[in-house]
C-alpha cells in the first residue's frame, strides 16, 4: 500500500497563511517559521502531509516564479526552509511542494533577457509566441503568450527541450536539498502531457513513492493519471458535490458522482483522487454552504469517500472566504492560532476525530466503495477490504432519520464517531441517525473501541519534546568577488556588471554596470563599494547581491 493511502493532506497558502506582504520587498524574513507553533495541531488533527502552495521567489502571488531554486524572501530562505522539512520529516509528516511549470512571472532571468536584448536573446524560443512585430499589453518591443490572458504570467515553451532540462534540475534540487515527498502540478490541464512523463521519470528514479496530483477543473481525469504521467488529480467534480448536495438537500448528486468514479462501473476507479473541500482558489465552505450545522456532514464525507483527504488551513475552524471577481485575497488570510475570528472549536473537534479515524480503520483508506442506501435527505454508503468494512451514515434533514440497511453479517456493529455505541446486527439493521449528523460503524464482535486523544496527551505524547529552533541570525556576511552578470541592488533595481576600468588618476578598480530597467542607463561605480556590506534596518546585507 502506497503512503498515500494512510495519509491526510493540510493544504497551505503560504504567502496569505504568514500574512506577508503582496508585493515582495525582498527583505529577509522568517515568517514560515511558524510552522513550528502548528506542529501540535497537525497532530492533533491527524495530519501527515502539508502541501505548501508556491515557495519559491516571486513578485507578488507566489505563481509569478522568478527564481526556481531560492525559497521566497517574505517567508525565508533556503537554510530555514530546509529545516522546516526536516522538522516536520522527524515528526512523521510528509512535504509536497507547488510546482509551478506553465508559466512564470515577468521578472524571470530568461524573460528580462529579452527585454533587454530582444532578437539577440538566446531565450527567444522559452516562451510562447514571443513576436517582434508587436508590442505587449505592457509596452515591451515584443509581444507573448500569457496564461489565461494575464500578462504578469508568461507561458513557458514546455515543447523547448532546455526549458524541460531546467525544470527537471529545479526538481532535482527541491527532492536532494529539501527531501520532499510529492508535488501539486499547477494549471496541469493546459500543459503539454510529454512534460509530464519526464517528469514522472525523473521524480520516480529518485523516489520511488514519490506522488504528485494535477490541477485539473474538469475533463477525463484518466488523461493526466495513469501509470505513465501523474499518480492523481484535484477532483473537482466531487468538490461541487460534496457542498452543493448539501445546499440542494439532494444526497443523489453526491452519490451520482462518487458511483460514476468508483462504483463497480466506475470509470476512475483505480486512480486515488485528491479530494477537498476548498482551496486557495475557490470560495471557503464555511462562505459557500448555506446551513453551516452540516459543515461535519460534508467533512465526514471527505475523508469516508474513496480518495485522499485534503483539508484547506483555517477550514478546520469554518473559516470563511469569498470568490472575489479581481482579488483572491479573502481565500489567503493569515492564520493565527491565538486570535482566530469566531471559530468552530466543534467542526475543529470533529475533523480531528476522522482524522484519527482514517489512519485506524483501512476501510477509510483503501476499501471499495458501495452506495447502500439512498434518499434526497439521508444515505449510507459502505468502504469495505477483504478484512474490514465499514458503512457510513448521514442525515441532513432537521428530524432523524431511520436508516435500515440489509446485509450479510451477524455481530455487532459500532458507532466510532460517536462514543463507541454499539448497535446488534442479525442480517439486518435499522438505526436512527440524529438530525444534521453522521455516524461511522464498523462491523465486529463488539470488542473495537476507537480512543481519541485528548489535547494534553497529544501535546505530550506524539509533539517533540522540543522542535528544533531555526537560528534566526543572519549568516555572517563578507565582501565577495564581483564578475561580470546580474546583480539586485539592496532597494530592489536590477543591474548588469558589464566590465571593469581603472581610474585615470587612483588607478582604483571600478565597476562598469548598467540598469536592466529604464533608459539602461550607464554607471561606474568603485569596486570595493560595490562589494561591501551594508546595514540597514539593523540588518546586514549586500549593496548588490548576484542574481544569477
Amino acid at each position: 500500500m502506497h503512503w498515500i493511502h494512510d495519509t491526510v493532506i493540510y493544504n497551505i497558502y503560504p504567502l496569505g497563511f504568514c500574512g506577508a506582504p503582496k508585493e515582495n520587498d525582498f527583505q529577509l524574513n522568517y515568517r514560515l517559521d511558524k510552522i513550528y507553533d502548528f506542529i501540535p495541531h497537525f497532530k492533533k488533527m491527524g495530519v501527515n502531509c502539508i502541501v505548501f502552495n508556491p515557495v519559491f521567489e516571486s513578485t507578488r502571488h507566489g505563481y509569478d516564479t522568478i527564481d526556481y531554486k531560492k525559497i521566497d524572501s517574505r517567508l525565508g530562505d533556503n537554510a530555514s526552509f530546509k529545516k522546516i522539512c526536516d522538522t516536520l520529516h522527524q515528526n512523521g509528516i510528509r512535504v509536497m511542494l507547488d510546482g509551478v511549470f506553465n508559466h512564470v512571472g515577468r521578472d524571470f532571468f530568461a524573460f528580462r533577457d529579452i527585454q533587454e536584448r530582444g532578437m539577440g536573446s538566446i531565450y527567444t524560443s522559452w516562451f510562447h509566441n514571443i513576436r517582434f512585430d508587436q508590442m505587449s499589453p505592457y509596452g515591451d518591443h515584443f509581444s507573448y503568450e500569457g496564461w489565461a490572458g494575464f500578462y504578469d504570467l508568461v507561458k513557458l515553451n514546455l515543447q523547448n527541450n532546455d526549458v524541460v532540462e531546467y525544470l527537471m534540475d529545479a526538481v532535482r534540487y527541491w527532492i536532494d536539498e529539501f527531501g520532499i515527498d510529492g508535488l501539486r502540478l499547477d494549471a496541469a490541464n493546459v500543459m503539454d502531457i510529454n512534460f509530464f512523463k519526464r517528469l514522472r521519470w525523473v521524480c520516480k528514479e529518485k523516489k520511488p513513492d514519490f506522488w504528485m496530483y494535477g490541477e485539473i477543473v474538469g475533463g477525463d481525469y484518466n488523461r493526466l493519471a495513469n501509470n505513465d504521467t501523474l499518480d492523481s488529480v484535484t477532483n473537482y467534480e466531487i468538490y461541487k458535490g460534496l457542498y452543493s448536495s448539501h445546499n440542494d438537500r439532494n444526497y443523489f448528486e453526491f452519490a451520482h458522482s462518487i458511483d460514476r468514479q468508483c462504483g463497480d462501473w466506475g470509470i476512475y476507479k483505480n486512480i486515488y483522487l485528491y479530494n477537498f473541500a476548498d482551496n486557495h482558489d475557490v470560495t471557503r465552505l464555511a462562505s459557500i454552504i448555506r446551513d453551516k450545522a452540516l459543515l461535519k456532514n460534508v467533512y465526514t464525507m471527505l475523508y469516508c469517500m474513496p480518495g485522499v483527504p485534503s483539508v484547506y488551513y483555517g477550514s478546520e475552524f469554518a473559516m470563511e472566504g469569498h470568490k472575489q471577481k479581481h482579488s483572491d485575497d479573502d481565500l489567503r488570510r493569515e492564520l493565527n492560532l491565538n486570535a482566530l475570528e469566531n471559530p468552530d472549536y466543534d467542526l475543529f473537534d470533529h475533523i480531528c476525530k476522522l482524522g484519527h479515524l482514517r489512519h485506524s480503520l483501512e476501510a477509510l483508506q483503501c476499501g471499495k466503495y458501495k452506495n447502500e442506501m439512498i434518499q434526497l435527505e439521508h444515505m449510507c454508503f459502505s468502504m469495505k477490504t477483504d478484512r474490514q468494512k465499514v458503512y457510513i451514515l448521514l442525515n441532513q434533514s432537521n428530524e432523524p432519520r431511520n436508516i435500515g440497511i440489509n446485509t450479510n453479517f451477524n455481530g455487532t456493529l459500532t458507532d466510532v464517531l460517536n462514543d463507541n455505541r454499539q448497535y446488534g446486527c442479525n442480517g439486518w439493521f435499522e438505526i436512527s441517525v440524529p438530525p444534521m449528523s453522521s455516524m461511522i460503524l464498523i462491523e465486529n464482535d463488539g470488542s473495537f473501541r476507537m480512543n481519541y486523544p485528548d489535547e494534553s496527551q497529544e501535546i505530550v505524547t506524539q509533539a517533540p519534546q522540543s522542535v528544533p529552533p531555526v537560528e534566526k541570525a543572519e549568516p555572517e556576511l563578507v565582501p565577495e568577488e564581483i564578475t561580470k552578470g546580474r546583480y539586485r541592488h539592496f532597494k530592489g533595481n536590477e543591474y548588469e556588471v558589464i566590465d571593469f576600468a581603472k581610474d585615470s588618476e587612483t588607478t582604483e578598480k571600478m565597476v562598469i554596470y548598467r540598469a536592466l530597467y529604464g533608459d539602461h542607463e550607464l554607471w561606474v561605480r568603485p569596486y570595493e563599494m560595490f562589494r561591501e556590506i551594508i546595514e540597514r534596518d539593523s540588518k546586514k546585507m549586500r549593496r548588490f547581491e548576484k542574481i544569477n
